[in-house]
């Protein structure tokens, strides 16, 4: 039987070894669909309940597998849904490609139903690889490149086939002119060796400091013994990233845990008090949680040279693999025997834990959304993955889980969009069947698209080796994290009408999904309830319903931000007194004195 463009498109796939394709149908990939059947549906077609879903499935899949993630969509509507979660992809440099259908050759340019110009649609999101085929001999040239382009610069990347393109038989490109080979599918990641001088120079720059500060991102991940070599040779504090969250444990008592707004008290008094910065796989954005400028010399190191040299006047930029570059640092460091430094910032991190420990146990309307994340990071499997939505459950996320031994977590760290914490829970599934994964999401964030998804969770469930995978539904009825930031940066009150969402149970509506799930509504029950999920032998969501005014305090609030809270509370917030006694009590714990 003659073999079509369709079927040369999934057997490619199946020769880079893609196991699962996300994605949802249409008849602008009819003739990928009816491959999938005539291929025993491998590599496997996962249904999504909206493109924009299957997109984001495909970006968890990607960030936790360390592979490529591919998704696919019908033309018009179905390719525009997919622009959310390739912009992810794009900010925080994950390899995703998109098979994109399109109206058929003979109708494009008539304004045919369904037909959007997609090249001019995806030239910004797939601006590092984006090819229409309309030739099968374009095949598998331009699947090829897609896929090799997305690996080699972490980037979403993009293909069209038209809809009747799909059904003609394929034929290979020829030995001739104007056709385009390729080669057999297979890529493996350079390793980047920086320049012996550079690595010197490094050395010096940090050798002549007393107070190193490191900072890390995802960037570090394949480099996480050698920043912790580099610490305890030099008495250093390393403080993470959001999207390095997972690259050392926070049970290592010189690490700060996150940065910035969402950041630590520590990592905070780490950069404001040193005086050299070593920033390794990071583009962390936000200067004002850095040192002042002048105060600290500075060495980068990235593989990416785009990205380098832009948040801090570095005086070292090094472009290389992270791992080799500090292979050749470690044994130029000389060991720094003055441990002042590093004994300041552990007692720092010792007290901070403390403090979060106390905040969280504060009792709260009806239940501290804090408590919600301290009692999971007691609990924390090992090997678990942890997926955090945007809003403020992604405070208590980034603050209050303990990340220990090999957990792996992610959110959408740049683009910092709502509702990719259960998609990206279902694309961890895929990579890691044998792992038990929890979402931790806002409640504005399941009812804009994470509640279908429940349904994506009950269909595959009977794949995964571990059946855990836990929704953890902060339940308070606001759309918080604007409600706080209308409030501490604008001096407004809360607008009732454009932050107050409809009230709906969680747990009911996942139990009439069929899926398991417990609703809390007292603090003493939080433990508990996590530890049932943990041992459940299937998906479940936790339904907490959560206090609104626990206020998510950055870890250095200045005095406009107090300013402008007061003005807010002056100006007639409808939660007035009670955010002024919850932010009063969540303050004072600061000041209690330290255990140690």
């Amino acid at each position: 039987m003659a073999e079509d463009v369709a079927d040369f498109v999934l057997k490619r796939l199946r020769e880079w070894n893609v196991e699962q394709v996300f994605a949802y149908p249409g008849d602008g990939i009819n003739g990928l669909v009816a491959a999938f059947g005539r291929s025993d549906n491998k590599p496997q077609f996962i249904q999504a309940r909206h493109e924009e879903m299957a997109a984001f499935e495909a970006v968890g899949y990607a960030k936790f597998s360390g592979r490529v993630g591919v998704c696919m969509a019908t033309s018009g509507p179905g390719a525009v849904h997919l622009l959310n979660g390739l912009y992810d992809a794009k900010l925080d440099r994950v390899p995703v490609v998109a098979i994109v259908g399109q109206t058929a050759r003979s109708a494009m340019g008539g304004s045919y139903q369904q037909e959007v110009d997609l090249q001019s649609l995806f030239k910004d999101v797939a601006s590092e690889y984006l090819a229409e085929v309309n030739v099968a001999n374009q095949l598998p040239n331009a699947l090829d490149r897609a896929i090799r382009t997305a690996l080699t610069r972490r980037a979403p990347t993009a293909i069209i086939i038209p809809a009747d393109l799909q059904e003609e038989p394929y034929e290979a490109p020829g030995h001739k002119f104007k056709h385009v080979p390729s080669s057999t599918p297979g890529y493996e990641h350079p390793i980047v060796v920086p320049h012996d001088d550079q690595v010197r120079r490094a050395a010096d720059i940090i050798n002549a400091g007393s107070k190193l500060a490191i900072l890390i991102g995802q960037g570090a991940r394949s480099a996480a013994t050698q920043v912790q070599q580099v610490a305890e040779l030099t008495g250093a504090g390393v403080a993470k990233a959001l999207l390095g969250k997972d690259v050392l444990s926070d049970d290592l008592p010189y690490v700060t845990g996150s940065i910035g707004l969402l950041g630590t008290r520590p990592s905070y008094e780490l950069m404001r008090d040193c005086d050299t910065l070593l920033i390794v796989g990071s583009n962390f954005p936000y200067s004002q949680f850095l040192p002042e400028y002048g105060q600290a010399r500075a060495v980068q190191i990235d593989i990416d040279g785009t990205a380098i040299g832009m948040r801090y006047p570095t005086e070292l930029n090094i472009v290389a693999d992270a791992a080799s570059t500090l292979d050749g640092l470690i044994p130029l460091l000389e060991r720094n025997e003055d441990r002042t430094w590093q004994e300041t910032i552990e007692k720092n991190v010792a007290r901070w834990w403390e403090t979060i420990e106390r905040q969280s146990m504060l009792s709260a309307k009806p239940v501290n959304p804090m408590r919600v994340a301290w009692e999971l990071s007691e609990r924390l499997p090992a090997n678990a993955i942890v997926t955090a939505d945007s809003g403020s459950s992604t405070n208590w996320y980034a603050r209050c889980v303990r990340f220990r031994n090999e957990v792996r977590g992610s959110l959408s760290g740049t683009l910092a969009t709502m509702g990719p914490a259960v998609p990206y829970a279902i694309g961890a599934k895929f990579a890691h069947p044998d792992r038990p994964v929890i979402a931790m999401v806002g409640d504005g964030a399941m009812q804009m698209n994470g509640l279908a998804e429940l349904l994506t969770i009950r269909r595959y469930q009977e794949q995964w080796t571990d059946p855990r995978l836990i929704i953890c539904v902060f339940h308070n009825n606001d759309l918080n994290q604007v409600t706080w930031e209308l409030r501490a940066m604008g001096g407004a009150p809360k607008f009732e009408e454009s932050q107050t969402i409809p009230e709906v149970s969680y747990a009911e509506v996942a139990r009439v999904m069929g899926l398991q799930a417990i609703a809390v509504d007292n603090e003493d029950d939080i433990g508990a309830a996590w530890d049932r999920a943990l041992a459940a032998d299937g998906p479940m969501v936790l339904d907490i319903r959560c206090d609104p005014e626990v206020p998510p305090i950055p870890p250095h609030a200045t005095y406009e931000q107090a300013k402008e809270l007061t003005s807010s509370i002056l100006k007639g917030d409808p939660a007035a007194w009670h955010l002024m006694v919850q932010g009063a009590k969540t303050k004072a714990q600061e000041f209690v004195p330290h255990r140690g």
